[in-house]
């Protein structure tokens, strides 16, 4: 079922970067678990750019010093990217992106390092779709769902069964998605919150944003996946530590 490249142990942290199984095709991913994680949080990418991966590890390193593991998961594969470039087809498929997390999701649940631990969603652009739709297909599973400059538009219709408790985070100069966020917050039914984060666009690339988003998300994320944890601290607090 698992095919491990290669394993390694960081501190506490271990570390390895896998390939998980989606109908023909394989998805590669890293896994990182520090030690006694409270919860697991799978961030998704179909954007292999640097510059997006490297927003993701910063996102991912942040969580995993709150004491959650990640999965940062590449839900296309290279070929896929390449003519993703040219016609945006795979990005925008929210159908094949769902069934694919829906298959990593159901992976973690049955793999020995982490089936013991709740898992939750931190999705960006368009793959908030697919992260909405496989929650609803997986509610006992996935406990939480976070948004990072998301187009849930693209899932409207289905907005209103989601289960998991969801946080949406848009950029305070993207003002086209803080109208979009703000419907999609009105349809949801469960546990939420939309927070504009200060100083930031869009692609949330400006200096110091993706660390706030970080610990903004890590909060939600430890509040939801972790039994019996409160958090005490304000969103407000998270983005401008003292």
């Amino acid at each position: 079922m698992k095919k491990i490249f290669e394993k390694f142990l960081i501190g506490n942290v271990d570390k390895q970067w896998v390939s998980i199984p989606s109908d023909s095709v394989q998805l590669a991913g890293h896994l990182a678990i520090p030690h006694q994680a409270h919860g697991l949080v799978l961030i998704t990418h179909g954007d292999g750019s640097h510059r997006s991966m490297a927003g993701h590890q910063c996102v991912a390193e942040s969580l995993r010093e709150q004491g959650l593991a990640t999965l940062v998961i590449n839900l296309l594969t290279p070929e896929e990217e390449e003519a993703d470039l040219r016609n945006r087809h795979f990005r925008s498929d929210v159908g094949l992106l769902s069934d694919r997390l829906i298959a990593v999701t159901d992976w973690l649940a049955h793999c020995s390092s982490t089936q013991r631990l709740t898992v939750g969603y931190l999705s960006t652009g368009c793959e908030v779709g697919a992260a909405v739709m496989a929650a609803i297909a997986r509610p006992t599973v996935v406990k939480a769902i976070a948004s990072r400059g998301g187009c849930p538009e693209l899932v409207a219709s289905a907005i209103a069964d989601v289960k998991a408790p969801t946080l949406l985070m848009v950029g305070e100069y993207d003002l086209p998605g803080i109208a979009i966020n703000e419907d999609a917050l009105a349809q949801l039914r469960v546990e939420k919150r939309l927070e504009i984060i200060p100083d930031a666009s869009h692609g949330f690339e400006e200096a110091g944003v993706l660390e706030g988003v970080g610990r903004l998300a890590g909060s939600w994320f430890q509040r939801h996946l972790a039994n019996g944890r409160s958090q005490a601290e304000s969103p407000m607090s998270l983005l401008n530590p003292v």
